[in-house]
């Protein structure tokens, strides 16, 4: 449900910033060129994206338990933000990061293998940079 939400939040932003109707009529007519000029003009400066609420490194190596460094920071950082891990930021991935991966994944709807890889690296970063975090 939380993600139909996002869904139709990220479908609605750009309506709201090009100054569209909420519904439009039968009778309303509007011309192309005044819809491309208000698309290119928007009335509103936006950011370019959230800052990244943790900052141990960008790289996003594939994780799994005995992994340790910066990127595990990184995951658990981002565990905690996400779903309110309450892990140690330490850099080992042992079976309480692993075990954290693993309700994460399940809460997010992915596939539940206790590892970090592209995937589950998108749908973290993405959790725990959103605003109402944590979620599950």
């Amino acid at each position: 449900m939380r993600r139909v939400l996002i869904a139709v939040a990220a479908l609605a932003l750009p309506l709201s910033l090009a100054g569209a109707p909420a519904v439009a009529s039968a009778t309303d007519v509007v011309k192309p060129a005044q819809v491309v000029e208000k698309l290119n003009r928007p009335t509103v400066l936006v950011a370019q994206g959230p800052h990244d609420i943790c900052n141990f490194t960008d790289s996003r190596p594939s994780l799994s338990r005995g992994s340790s460094g910066a990127a595990v920071r990184q995951a658990q950082c981002y565990l905690n933000q996400a779903i309110g891990a309450g892990l140690d930021e330490d850099g080992d991935f042992g079976r309480i990061t692993q075990a954290a991966t693993r309700t994460f994944q399940q809460c997010a709807g992915i596939v539940v293998d206790g590892r970090i890889g592209a995937q589950t690296w998108s749908f973290l970063s993405f959790w725990a940079n959103a605003p109402g975090a944590p979620f599950c």
